[in-house]
């Protein structure tokens, strides 16, 4: 799984990181990060779930090609 954080458009509202605080955080900016070594989405399944809850769809994930 790949996850896509387009900085460019993320708010900070952080329903990310409250639907997936497994794999989702808030910089010191407020603005949406990956937790380090959860960039694959860490089996989390509420991952997909996260992107949606994003206000302004500033996350993007796809499955990767192996």
């Amino acid at each position: 799984m790949h996850i896509d954080i387009d900085k460019d458009v993320c708010i900070g509202a952080g329903q990310c990181a409250l639907t997936a605080p497994d794999v989702f955080t808030q910089d010191d900016d407020g603005y949406s990060a990956l937790l380090p070594g959860h960039e694959d989405g860490a089996g989390s399944p509420l991952v997909r779930e996260a992107a949606r809850a994003c206000p302004v769809s500033a996350i993007t994930v796809s499955e990767t090609v192996g």
